[in-house]
This record gives C-alpha cells, sequence and structure tokens, in this order.
C-alpha cells in the first residue's frame, strides 16, 4: 500500500525534472535556429545600433527572459482556445493599459501555470493523505489552470470598470473647468490643454493624449472622438459630440461648454441617487436575514419558555 501511494508523487517528480531537462535542451545555444526576421532585422532597423563599448558586458539571465519566450507560447495557445482578441484589446484601452494582446494571454499563461502550480501541490498532499483517484487529481489540476486563466481576464474587466469609475467621479469639474476657461476667452485646444495642465488624474491623462494626437497631425475633432471611442462612457461621447458639432459648425463654444458640464453635472447627480438605491437595497440584506430572526426570536422565546413550565 506504501509503494502503491508513493507511486504517483514519485512519477509525478520525474516528469517534471524530465520536462525541465527537455527546456533546458531546447534552449541550448546549439539549438536555436535563426529565423527570417533575426536576419534581417540589422538591414530595416530604424534607430543605428548603439556602440557595444556603451553597453553592459554582463548577461542577464533574469528569469523574465528566460521565461519570456515559453510564456508568449503558451499565450498563443490560450489565444487560439479562448479567441475574443479584439474584446481584450478593447478592454486594455478602457483600463489605460498598453493593447499588447500577446503580452495580456503571456500573462494569462503565467497566471494559469501558477494556479495550475498551486493545484498540483494540493491534489499531491490530498493523494498522500486520503488516496484519491488519478483523474480527480488531473481534473484539479485542469480547474486550478483555467482558473487562473479566467481570473486574469476578470482582473483586467475590474481594472477597466474601476478606470471608468474615476473618470466619472472627475468628468463634473473637468467639464465645468473647460467652460469657464472657454468662457474666458480661450479656445478650444488651448482650454483643453490648460486644463490638462492644472488637474490630475485618469481624464487628464485622456486630454493629455488627444492633445498629443492633434499635434501629431489629426484635427481636433478626430482627437476627441479618439478619446471617447477609448473611454467607451456615454456621457464623455455627448459632450465630445457636443464640442465637434460646436467647432465644425462655428457654433458659440462657451453656450455649449455651459450647457454640457450642467448636463454632466445632472449624469452626476443622477449616478449617485441611483447607487444610493443600490445600496439601500442592499443594507436591507442583513436586516431582513439577521436583525429581523433575532428580534423575533427574542420576542418569541419568552412566551415558548412559559408554556413548556405550564406544561
Amino acid at each position: 500500500m506504501t509503494a502503491q501511494v508513493w507511486s504517483w508523487p514519485g512519477a509525478l517528480m520525474g516528469a517534471a525534472v524530465g520536462f525541465g531537462l527537455l527546456l533546458a535542451y531546447r534552449g541550448l545555444p546549439l539549438r536555436r535556429r535563426v529565423d527570417l526576421n533575426d536576419r534581417i532585422a540589422p538591414y530595416v532597423r530604424d534607430s543605428p545600433r548603439p556602440s557595444r563599448l556603451l553597453t553592459s558586458s554582463g548577461v542577464d539571465l533574469g528569469v523574465h527572459h528566460v521565461l519570456q519566450p515559453a510564456l508568449h507560447r503558451l499565450g498563443a495557445v490560450v489565444d487560439q482556445v479562448l479567441g475574443g482578441a479584439s474584446s481584450v484589446r478593447r478592454r486594455l484601452e478602457r483600463a489605460g493599459q498598453p493593447t499588447d494582446v500577446e503580452g495580456f494571454r503571456a500573462q494569462q499563461a503565467l497566471w494559469g501555470v501558477l494556479a495550475g502550480t498551486a493545484g498540483t501541490v494540493l491534489a499531491s498532499l490530498r493523494w498522500l493523505s486520503n488516496g484519491t483517484s488519478l483523474v480527480g487529481a488531473l481534473a484539479v489540476v485542469g480547474l486550478s489552470v483555467g482558473g487562473g486563466v479566467i481570473a486574469r481576464d476578470q482582473a483586467l474587466t475590474r481594472a477597466a470598470r474601476r478606470r471608468e469609475e474615476r473618470i466619472l467621479a472627475e468628468f463634473p469639474s473637468v467639464a465645468e473647468m473647460l467652460a469657464l476657461a472657454v468662457a474666458a476667452g480661450e479656445g478650444a485646444a488651448a482650454a483643453l490643454d490648460r486644463v490638462a495642465r492644472l488637474s490630475t488624474g485618469e481624464l487628464s491623462g485622456e486630454l493629455e493624449r488627444c492633445l498629443a494626437d492633434a499635434r501629431a497631425g489629426a484635427s481636433l475633432p478626430e482627437a476627441l472622438q479618439g478619446m471617447a471611442d477609448r473611454t467607451g462612457i456615454s456621457s464623455l461621447a455627448r459632450f465630445v459630440d457636443g464640442i465637434v458639432v460646436a467647432v465644425e459648425r462655428g457654433t458659440p463654444l462657451a453656450d455649449v461648454m455651459r450647457a454640457q458640464a450642467q448636463d454632466a453635472r445632472e449624469a452626476s447627480k443622477q449616478q449617485l441617487i441611483e447607487e444610493g438605491g443600490k445600496r439601500e437595497i442592499a443594507m436591507m440584506v442583513p436586516v431582513v436575514f439577521l436583525v429581523l430572526p433575532v428580534t423575533i426570536l427574542f420576542a418569541v422565546y419568552p412566551g415558548l419558555s412559559e408554556l413548556r413550565l405550564s406544561l
């Protein structure tokens, strides 16, 4: 019985050691093949190669550089299984992160590997203690890997939602500042520049990116529309549409800005009222399921005890 209990952990450890030796063999310099991209890269590079005298002579053997190729391969597998690259790119933009779908898939693969390692340790401990079946252990490992991959995806969704909430919280104040700057006599671009320099936060960063796009050659309406598309917030999109229409048709911008700022303030108040209603309903849960039963119990228990004594 002892030999059977220790056979599977020993087999798993032997398989892990063999897999590690195989990876080390495949990573040897003699096994590396130079592809076509590496051959033509020195001839099509835009910037000149720096001098070797200015570079460090040490060899970087960090874990990140060692595991990066394997993680990118696993990320490609995850992308083929899950798909939805456009949705991931969209959420990365909404979260304010670089739109690197391949890098995000590599992060998902890393989370899956870490969760799978934890699941393997848990399954091995259960095997040693209870002697569970091999199918159950493999199921635990597979569920752990899938849970790690899904957890990274959900973390991105939560990051995008939190950033949208911060932008919505900053939006009324930024709209008021833009209205004041335009009413003082500045143009749309100058007002955006002033507000971006004087304010801090997620929305000011989006304004700076919008101004950078405008300075790079895009027109101001196109840059503003790009900001609205990146954030994906309906109230901000309506604000941008009002500015774009005023700039293109020559409508007095100060009046439009004041009206848009008032609409943003009203939308913020409406959101606070809706959030308060949701929290009020959530507060009823402990009252109904915890406080009310205890109150009824304290009210009924003395009468029940008296009935028992009388009987």
